[in-house]
């Protein structure tokens, strides 16, 4: 019984001597060291300069450099919405305004004007001085007896319009047809004219001049458009109508494709009654033989200058640089193209025609390019 249990202890002995081996050669290796205690945060508005964020910083990849062929930003900031005021379909003043938008538009990107259609001098005056439009065409005369509160029945005085350039002379036409049996101005009592529309330049200054020669009672006056008129006086309604319109205008040629027409003579009686003293604006102007067919001589006529204006408020930067692109930067070689009475646009030309006080970017411009500004248009 002893010899059993001394065995019995013995393998007890070996075994645990192996465990303990066992436990050695698992405890070989160095435990891992316990990772270091997060540094405390930097307060909240302690800006951080750790080594990370800089390397960060470092590997940003640089801007890309500016490209010197790309377009400045507009010098005016946001653009600039503005309304041109032109004139009915058809005539002189709304092509005028379409074309001088266009080039506008695309000589000054801080630009976005718009040509709309209006009844013409006499409507543009009244929405440039109110500011309800930024430019407009409204005749001289206009703007000379608008701006002294003398227009017909408008004690107004519209002091906020400005003139920018002259565009071209408006030359009166009084067209009739040839069975009408009008030769003369004489011939007129009775007759039934058109006058242009209601509160354009052509309406204002035909009712300037029948008044001054004692014949607005004496004429069957009609309001219409130069188109209308001249298609009313093909059908035999209309005796004849008054343009105040660039030379020459196709409405005329217009009325010659439906009956025969004939031009009258309306300077030589104006100057017989004084018209011409009264109202000093006017200026002679002929109507030059075969622009219009059967009418191959020369007819004695007056004209009014179209001015391009401003109302006051417009920045003079943007004045200024309207006229740039068109005076210096193409632009009168397309207005040529659009209508020929823009040949009468030149630098030599200048302000003539203007006798009311420019607009300050206006004055800039001319005395940049040499033109004498007088002081009282200043």
């Amino acid at each position: 019984m002893t010899h059993r249990f001394s065995r019995s202890r013995w393998f007890a002995a070996l075994l645990l001597l192996l465990v303990s081996a066992l436990l050695v050669a698992c405890g070989s290796t160095e435990p891992a060291a316990a990772p270091a205690p997060a540094a405390p945060a930097a307060p909240a508005d302690t800006p951080s300069a750790g080594e990370g964020e800089e390397e960060e910083e470092e590997e940003e990849t640089p801007a890309e450099p500016a490209d010197p062929a790309a377009p400045a930003p507009a010098a005016d900031g946001p653009v600039q919405r503005l309304a041109f005021g032109g004139g009915p379909v058809g005539g002189v003043f709304q092509v005028y305004a379409d074309a001088l938008s266009l080039i506008i538009n695309e000589g000054v990107p801080s630009i976005d004007l718009t040509a709309e259609g209006t009844g013409g001098s006499a409507e543009n005056l009244r929405s440039v001085n109110s500011g309800e439009r930024d430019f407009g065409i409204v005749y001289a005369g206009d703007v000379a007896l608008g701006a002294q509160g003398v227009l017909p029945e408008d004690p107004t005085q519209y002091t906020n319009v400005m003139p920018v350039a002259p565009l071209y002379g408006g030359v009166i036409h009084l067209v009739v047809s040839q069975s009408s049996g009008i030769e003369t101005v004489a011939d007129l009592p009775g007759k039934r004219i058109a006058l242009g529309n209601a509160g354009s330049g052509a309406a204002l200054s035909a009712e300037r001049f029948f008044t001054h020669m004692g014949l607005m009672e004496q004429v069957q006056v009609e309001y219409l458009g130069y188109s209308q008129a001249a298609a009313a006086m093909g059908d035999g309604q209309l005796d004849g109508f008054w343009i105040l319109a660039g030379f020459p205008n196709s409405s005329v040629t217009e009325a010659s494709t439906y009956t025969d027409i004939r031009l009258i003579d309306v300077y030589n009686p104006g100057m017989e009654q004084g018209f011409f003293d009264a109202f000093p604006f006017y200026s002679q102007r002929a109507l030059t033989g075969g622009a219009y067919p059967g009418n191959p001589d020369d007819v004695p006529s007056f004209q009014d200058t179209a001015l391009w204006v401003a109302n006051m408020d417009v920045p003079e930067d943007v004045v200024y640089n309207a006229l740039r692109v068109v005076y210096l930067e193409g632009g009168l070689d397309r207005l040529v193209t659009t209508h020929p009475s823009a040949e009468e646009m030149t630098l030599e030309v200048g302000i003539t025609g203007i006798a009311n006080k420019l607009h300050p970017g206006a004055v800039r411009f001319w005395e940049e390019q040499g033109v004498t500004v007088p002081d009282e248009l200043k």
